[in-house]
Order: C-alpha cells, then sequence, then structure tokens
C-alpha cells in the first residue's frame, strides 16, 4: 500500500479506537510524519476512490472535509464519489494541430486544447440531444485557471452541515456566455469517478456569487464540466461530462446532464 493509504488507514484505526470519526490536520502530519508521505495537506485530497485503502471500501467509508482543518470518516463511498456514466455520442473533431497542442500533458493545456479548438463551447452550449447547428462563432469569455478562497456552508445529506472559513478553491477554467457559467475540471487518464467537492466547491462559489451586489441575478445557469483526457490506439480523445446539482446547497444533489466524447482527427 502507498504511503498515502497507510497513512489514511492508521488515522481510521485511530479514530475506531476512540469511537469518533472526526480529526483535524495536527493528527495528519503526525502520521504522516511517521510514513515519510511527504506532504501532509496532499493526505486528505483523495480526488477517486481507487485512493482509499481496500479496509475502508470494504466498509463503505470515505472521507470528507469539514472546514477549518477537520476532517471526518463517513459512511457512503457513493455519496462522497461520483462514477462516470457512459459516453452518450462520439464526435469527430477535424483539426489541424498548433504547436504547442501536445507539447505537454498538464491538465490546463488538456483544458486549453479543448477551448482553443471550440469544443468547450460545442459541448456546453449544444442542445441536450443533439450537438449540430450550434453558432461557435460567438466566443464566450474565457477566464483562466484560478485559486480563490471562500467561505460557505453547505449540506452533505440530510444529517451532516459541513461550514468552510476561507476554504482554497481551485478552478481549472471557467467559460460565461449570455449568463450561462461554465467551470471546468480537467484530468489526465481515466478513472472510474471523481470526488463531487472537485467541482461542487467551484459551482458554489458562483452560486453565491449571483447574490453579490455587481453580478445580483445575471447568473442564469452554472454548469460543472469534467474533462478527461485519453489516448486510445494513437487517437486523442477528449472525453465530457457535464453537471448540476439539484439543491444547490446540498453536495449530495448532484444531477448527470449529458456526455460526448470527441475524438481529434488530425
Amino acid at each position: 500500500m502507498s504511503k498515502k493509504g497507510n497513512t489514511i488507514l492508521e488515522i481510521y484505526q485511530i479514530c475506531q479506537k476512540k469511537n469518533n470519526y472526526e480529526f483535524d490536520n495536527d493528527l495528519v502530519k503526525k502520521i504522516s510524519k511517521k510514513y515519510g508521505f511527504g506532504n501532509p495537506f496532499d493526505a486528505t485530497a483523495i480526488h477517486t476512490s481507487s485512493t482509499l485503502p481496500d479496509e475502508l471500501l470494504r466498509e463503505d467509508i470515505g472521507l470528507i472535509h469539514l472546514g477549518k482543518g477537520k476532517h471526518k470518516f463517513i459512511k457512503g463511498v457513493n455519496k462522497i464519489f461520483h462514477n462516470f456514466e457512459k459516453i452518450q455520442k462520439e464526435i469527430d473533431w477535424e483539426y489541424k494541430r498548433s504547436l504547442l497542442n501536445l507539447y505537454n500533458t498538464s491538465e490546463s493545456n488538456i483544458l486549453s486544447v479543448a477551448n482553443n479548438q471550440r469544443i468547450l463551447h460545442h459541448f456546453l452550449f449544444g442542445h441536450d440531444k443533439e450537438f449540430d447547428n450550434i453558432d461557435i462563432t460567438k466566443r464566450p469569455k474565457t477566464y483562466f485557471p484560478h485559486r480563490t478562497k471562500a467561505s460557505f456552508s453547505y449540506n452533505f445529506g440530510k444529517d451532516t452541515i459541513v461550514n468552510f472559513d476561507k476554504i482554497q478553491i481551485e478552478i481549472d477554467l471557467t467559460i460565461e456566455y449570455d449568463g450561462t457559467i461554465g467551470v471546468f475540471e480537467g484530468k489526465n487518464g481515466m478513472r472510474e469517478n471523481f470526488a463531487v467537492y472537485q467541482i461542487y466547491h467551484p459551482f458554489l462559489y458562483y452560486f453565491n456569487a449571483n447574490e453579490d451586489s455587481s453580478i445580483k441575478g445575471r447568473i442564469k445557469n452554472i454548469i460543472c464540466i469534467y474533462v478527461v483526457k485519453t489516448i486510445e490506439n494513437k487517437i486523442t480523445k477528449l472525453k465530457l461530462w457535464s453537471y448540476s446539482f439539484q439543491n444547490p446547497k446540498d453536495i449530495t444533489s448532484i444531477k448527470f446532464m449529458k456526455s460526448a466524447c470527441y475524438k481529434l482527427i488530425d
């Protein structure tokens, strides 16, 4: 098992003995040091369920953040992580490769290529069932990757309320057109699922921004898009899934909207 897995498992076992499943960063630092895990703040950053130790998966136990350096083990892995739906539509996307398209494989480069090739626009503003007749000559406003801090609270199902005080939020990319905001999370390589907070925190950030006096009600829709780049049989594919939240104040109310795979034909 990895150093990260060993760290999480021992913290869980300590919580079991205490019969108290909340813990803080002080304990994380202590156990991380024991296993030589370099960045203790990364120990609790679990972006897919496969990162969890097998013992926790067998017991259906996952990890959520409570804010202010506190965390909690809870039952219900399927509430913390969301499995990707099947791809609904495959699209051959002809393009002329630009100089820097494949120069690096960073997550920001994935979104840059998808944005420059108008794929993000095509996917986000297409019809629910078809992707034809989209006017892609009108370019949405693009807001590049940034980190920001925000304070907010939300429900994790019926029984848990999560409070954050100036938590750091990472937003990979934002585009906006005619009051519709698309927030994007980009990853290299396919995985079974993703941690919902990765798209929910940016969603809630913009949802709350709609109450700001400078914006006040001008945001019509907030759509979260997860983008995964894969290379299959030497063909680069960009797979996109879009989501929203039925109850904006409950992270477990995630709602799938549509999916598509764009095959880049050079």
